[in-house]
């Protein structure tokens, strides 16, 4: 499962890259190709300063090596042997009216002192961090999202969106850090799924990423903005910084691996602003985008 998942996120890397590029039609793809002292390696991908994207990041890894101690207390493990694969991708258009799209598709595998499996899971998922709310951009996401979903269970759409409303929300400002979107973790091996059929699951999410963000970049990347749109954008990039830094568990699992900390901060926008006490005008649109924030909404 490990290779054959491997071989997946390798092949949509190059999918979801090269039709980035098509869409930016200016900046492409920086590669980094890379190897973990403790074992493993990865491929990361970074395209900057374009027509349309002023920076995003494409990553895949696959790693292992002994479980460091965090990861040991949390599994209530005394030793074993970790892997974990897996692609994730950022990406943070120049225009304001384009939104921010985050997207992950990992898989984990652990063994026991003699290098047998003790479990394996996966996880993942896709969200949508707009600056200016279009309603019709937020009901073609999550119908995108309930499309794929649909074709595995009738519970998934509900049941990972309702997490992912959950998980990316910044607590701190009891506000979500978007409209959300699927979030899913240790998908393992029960009665109703096998690993196989939960492979097909996240896969096909995977090759749906596209068609849920392409159609909304192109709607809005052409739409004129004036600097107070670019400057709330980098206020509210702000908090996307926040969460990632305080709640993200990806962040923090690359940190306390001894992960590459150059892929593990690409997610981070290179224009952000921290105002003091900031709030926007009553009635203002951006406004709106905030009490959407503070309840989340049921898109489709």
């Amino acid at each position: 499962m490990k290779d054959k998942f491997y071989n997946y996120i390798q092949k949509l890397q190059d999918t979801i890259c090269a039709k980035l590029e098509e869409v930016d039609g200016k900046a492409i793809f920086q590669e980094d190709i890379w190897k973990r002292p403790e074992g493993g390696g990865g491929r990361t991908r970074v395209i900057q300063n374009g027509d349309v994207f002023e920076k995003g990041g494409v990553n895949i890894s696959a790693v292992h090596g002994k479980l460091p101690e965090t990861m040991r207390n949390h599994f209530g493990v005394e030793e074993g042997d970790f892997f974990a694969c897996g692609l994730s991708l950022v990406l943070h258009p120049k225009n304001p009216f384009v939104p921010t799209v985050h997207a992950n598709w990992r898989y984990f595998e652990m063994y026991d002192a003699s290098g047998e499996v003790v479990t394996s899971w996966f996880g993942g998922g896709q969200d949508l961090t707009p600056y200016y709310l279009f309603e019709e951009d937020a009901k073609h996401f999550h119908q995108v999202c309930k499309t794929v979903c649909d074709k595995h269970h009738p519970d998934f759409y509900k049941k990972y969106k309702k997490r992912c409303d959950e998980y990316f929300y910044n607590s701190h400002r009891n506000e979500a850090r978007g409209i959300g979107g699927l979030f899913f973790d240790y998908l393992k091996k029960s009665d109703e799924m096998t690993m196989l059929q939960w492979y097909d699951f996240v896969t096909d999410v995977g090759n749906s990423f596209l068609n849920g963000y392409v159609p909304i970049v192109e709607k809005r990347k052409d739409i004129p903005y004036e600097k107070k749109h670019r400057d709330w954008q980098e206020i509210r990039r702000g908090r996307y910084v926040e969460f990632n830094l305080v709640h993200d568990k990806g962040t923090l699992f690359g940190l306390k691996t001894n992960g590459r900390i150059e892929s593990i901060l690409m997610s981070l926008p290179p224009h952000v602003q921290w105002v003091y006490d900031h709030h926007p005008e009553k009635g203002s649109e951006e406004e709106k985008l905030l009490e959407v924030l503070k309840n989340p909404k049921a898109w489709v």
